[in-house]
């Protein structure tokens, strides 16, 4: 069997701050901040927030939910989809996504979502049958921009990969 070297390339920019964004980067931005103060971190003190820009310019936010019996609680990208989904089943197109974290009581950090969180993220990505851009915030203390959620998760499951009905 030939071994064939292959290279998957991740396109994104980085972005020096804040100020680099669009007003409605900068708003979804902010609301993905400003939700950690709602984050229900108990055990991690990690407080994250998730904010999704819709096409008619709401903002929806989720924040992380722990529970006791580990692994029962929610990432706080999960809660702002699903809570978008189950209260607006006709929601308005989604148009931008941010993510922000902070441990409790401190500056904010990197927020890089799970791999759960990204399966369910290009899943809504994949219903809607358009690109959602998505910012984060590195370990570098810059802004990530990417055009689309599956530039995280190259290699990924979709309804392709399950057997037909």
């Amino acid at each position: 069997m030939a071994r064939i070297p292959r290279q998957q390339l991740i396109s994104y920019e980085e972005l020096d701050s804040a100020n680099d964004l669009t007003d409605a980067e900068r708003a979804t931005w902010q609301a993905a901040r400003d939700a950690t103060a709602h984050a229900y971190a108990p055990y991690s003190s990690f407080h994250v927030g998730a904010a999704l820009l819709l096409a008619d310019g709401t903002i929806f936010r989720g924040t992380n939910q722990e529970n006791a019996a580990f692994p029962s609680g929610l990432c706080a990208e999960r809660t702002a989809l699903f809570g978008l989904a189950a209260s607006q089943p006709n929601h308005e197109t989604i148009v931008g996504m941010a993510v922000a974290a902070r441990p409790n009581g401190g500056d904010f950090g990197p927020a890089l979502p799970c791999g759960a969180c990204r399966q369910v993220m290009l899943e809504y990505e994949a219903r809607q049958g358009q690109f959602i851009p998505l910012l984060l915030p590195s370990r570098a203390g810059t802004i990530l921009r990417f055009n689309s959620l599956a530039a995280i998760m190259p290699f990924n499951f979709s309804a392709d990969d399950l057997p037909a009905s």
